[in-house]
């Protein structure tokens, strides 16, 4: 056991890269929009909307704050350990093998699969904008097969769900509905990526101009059809107007469609032995990127909300063109505009995403973990090309077996576990001396500062919502029973965090972060927690037969052993 908790050097381990080292402080920010700034906005939002109201722009702001206190901690590792990894690289470093082996097989799911739902995405967007060009994409070949057949069997009233069951061609017994416009754009992801990072750098700057450019339009026009009274609509059951129809945990049902705003600044880690100076750029770049990504998401949640009622976003896909749409303000120049503009935006999330993953395969290959084939550099475009190949071909295989919300909700929990991670990674990581050009997270001790944080937050949410408290252990609830229940075990850990914290006098910033990311997955459901287990267990197998046997750190110390 202790073997699987040793940490690696990266100091000690440090070899020159065979990577191009050509992305600036600019580029960085730009691909850092470019993977917050996207599915995010152009999709997601609709159902977040959907599902909190109004209200979930507290969500955002939680979840921007949330992903502060964490980007920091990205932000120190990335400065300390300039090596291509994210989360992998840091909680190897910070806990041990076992536990990066965890992290990077979750951020298989943050990465590839994450791109079968931008994926999606991008099919809902370029199938409206050829409809708008007077191009009928048949439904059957737009839709995926079980978004079809879930919404069917829930009595959708989407007329794009209910065409593409009714009139996909047969093949037996089985209905031919797949969604070809997803297949393609990850092929041309893949390609684009594969020959090289320097194509793909310029190609996402123009993108992001344009994307920044529109969604700066839409904020403006939309400003001018705001109703206030759909800022606080009328909850029917309750015969009250509140910011919150749905109450609290109808609130945090949307933590899905929130968070996965935010997993895009992870991948700006990923990338750093791309950079020409990740211990300087990167942490600046993650803080411009979050500050600018919140905001507009703030912007983007108070025009939506205020020109369409909230109750309309269920089942939109296309939530940034659907306000301007003849149901909506009726400005068919916007919704024209803003498909074209989703088309590329979204495109930017993919081509950040599926740069993210071979460089987390090409890491843990070094490391002994994958096979050696994943190490694999073209000797022209200087990518690590089997890596790259095989994630796209992983992104396009679900992409014939599953649908969006399954997606969404198993992206979110991966990557709220591994930022959970890397803020515990942080607290317990040794503290050199600050190095010039370094970063360091400023530690405030807080020994007593993060146990009365605790005790005032609880106190105040007690006194906003005392009819919660009072009904917290009734988890049989059909309704809010698994909100109530999460919530329970949440307080128990932060209690339990707060002591270890009076006794072990921790960092509170890291702290703060934890205590942000372990409280978001409190609005993750059963389905959500069991779908992950089952993860962990197949990764869990994997490194059992392949990597604890080939570890390169575990070959090194028993020949250092043998030696002695």
């Amino acid at each position: 056991m202790r073997n699987l908790l040793t940490r690696k050097d990266y100091n000690a381990a440090a070899a020159p890269s065979e990577l191009k080292k050509v992305l600036g402080l600019g580029d960085i920010v730009f691909l850092g929009i470019a993977s917050i700034i996207g599915a995010g906005s152009f999709s997601s939002l609709g159902e977040a909307i959907f599902a909190g109201g109004p209200g979930v722009i507290f969500l955002y702001i939680i979840c921007g704050f949330a992903c502060c206190f964490t980007a920091m901690c990205y932000a120190e590792f990335a400065s300390r350990i300039p090596t291509a990894g994210s989360a992998y690289t840091y909680a190897y470093a910070s806990f041990g093998e076992i536990v990066a082996w965890i992290i990077g097989w979750t951020l298989i799911m943050e990465y590839s699969f994450g791109n079968v739902f931008v994926s999606f995405s991008w099919s809902n967007y370029f199938t409206s904008l050829m409809k708008n060009l007077g191009i009928h994409i048949p439904e059957f070949l737009s839709t995926s097969y079980f978004e079809a057949k879930k919404g069917i069997l829930s009595g959708t009233l989407n007329e794009r769900l209910i065409n593409a069951w009714e009139h996909a061609p047969m093949l037996g017994d089985l209905k031919i509905i797949v969604d070809v416009p997803a297949l393609c754009i990850n092929l041309f992801i893949t390609y684009v990526c594969y020959i090289g990072i320097k194509e793909s750098r310029n190609l996402n700057n123009v993108f992001v101009l344009i994307k920044l450019i529109a969604i700066v339009l839409i904020i403006i026009v939309g400003s001018f059809y705001i109703d206030f009274s759909n800022w606080t609509p009328l909850n029917a059951e309750t015969n009250v107007r509140s910011m919150m129809p749905n109450g609290f945990s109808g609130v945090m049902a949307a933590v899905s469609g929130v968070f996965f705003a935010y997993v895009g600044f992870d991948a700006l880690s990923v990338l750093s032995e791309e950079c020409k100076d990740p211990k300087r750029d990167l942490p600046r770049a993650m803080m411009i990127t979050l500050v600018v990504c919140t905001t507009v998401y703030v912007l983007l949640v108070l025009v939506l909300t205020g020109m369409v009622d909230y109750r309309a976003f269920d089942g939109i896909g296309d939530p940034l063109s659907f306000i301007f749409n003849s149901s909506n303000a009726n400005l068919i120049w916007m919704e024209f505009i803003i498909s074209i503009v989703g088309v590329i935006a979204i495109t930017t999330v993919l081509l950040v995403y599926q740069m993210g993953q071979p460089r987390i395969w090409y890491v843990m290959s070094k490391d002994g973990l994958l096979p050696k084939k994943f190490q694999t550099i073209h000797p022209k475009y200087k990518t690590p090309s089997f890596a790259t190949i095989v994630t796209g071909i992983i992104v396009a295989i679900p992409i014939f077996f599953t649908e969006k919300s399954f997606i969404l909700d198993f992206t979110s929990i991966g990557t709220i576990f591994a930022f959970c991670i890397v803020c515990g990674g942080i607290l317990f990581y040794p503290q050199p001396k600050k190095e010039k050009g370094q970063f360091k997270i400023p530690f405030v001790n807080a020994k007593y500062v993060f146990p009365w944080l605790c005790i005032v937050a609880v106190g105040s949410f007690y006194y906003l919502y005392p009819e919660f408290f009072k009904t917290i252990t009734q988890w049989g609830d059909p309704k809010e029973g698994e909100f109530r229940l999460s919530m329970s075990i949440y307080l128990v850990l932060l209690f339990g965090l707060a002591i270890l914290t009076f006794y072990k006098k921790l960092s509170l910033i890291p702290l703060l972060g934890l205590a942000s990311c372990m409280y978001l997955l409190t609005g993750m459901t059963h389905n959500n927690w069991f779908w992950f287990l089952v993860w962990f267990a197949i990764g869990m197998v994997v490194y059992i037969f392949y990597g604890y046997k080939h570890s390169g750190l575990r070959k090194s110390q028993t020949i250092t052993s043998e030696k002695s």
